[in-house]
């Protein structure tokens, strides 16, 4: 039996598309083997998970683009980090991998959400990544009505 996992949802501020995304996080692993820094993709957050276990056992970080889940990042661990304040944050550190996901709507909030496994949407076929882009506003649509 598999134990039981928790997964983290959070907008993607500045985002407007999941080709955005993997842009944005390849530049940044680009930065980072440039110091050599091992290749993980982070997220800071203000916040400590509370349910760190649960996440830690096969969570993932859920993106939301344009009101729209589209991906997911596995969560691989949770690091303490200072900021420049001197205030203790969590960096979520995740695989470089950014798997896409069907279209799940989200109203938007502020901060990150626990995503009960239930509830996350399901990965896209893998024969599917290389399908032509629908438009935000259609997989939206899409989505509403049931049929992403």
């Amino acid at each position: 039996m598999t134990q039981k996992h928790i997964n983290l949802v959070k907008l993607c501020v500045g985002i407007d598309s999941l080709e955005q995304l993997r842009t944005y996080r390849a530049d940044s692993r680009i930065a980072a083997h440039r110091r050599e820094i091992e290749d993980i993709s982070t997220h800071v957050t203000r916040m400590w998970p509370k349910r760190a276990a649960e996440l830690l056992n096969g969570g993932s970080l859920y993106w939301v683009i344009k009101g729209v889940i589209l991906a997911r990042q596995q969560i691989l661990r949770l690091d303490e980090t200072i900021g420049p304040d001197g205030i203790r944050r969590c960096a979520i550190v995740m695989s470089p991998e950014i798997i896409q996901t069907q279209a799940a709507p989200r109203r938007p909030f502020q901060g990150w959400r626990y995503l009960e496994q239930r509830d996350s949407p399901p990965d896209l076929a893998v024969n599917r990544f290389e399908d032509d882009a629908l438009p935000d506003a259609m997989n939206l649509a899409l989505a509403e009505i049931g049929l992403r």
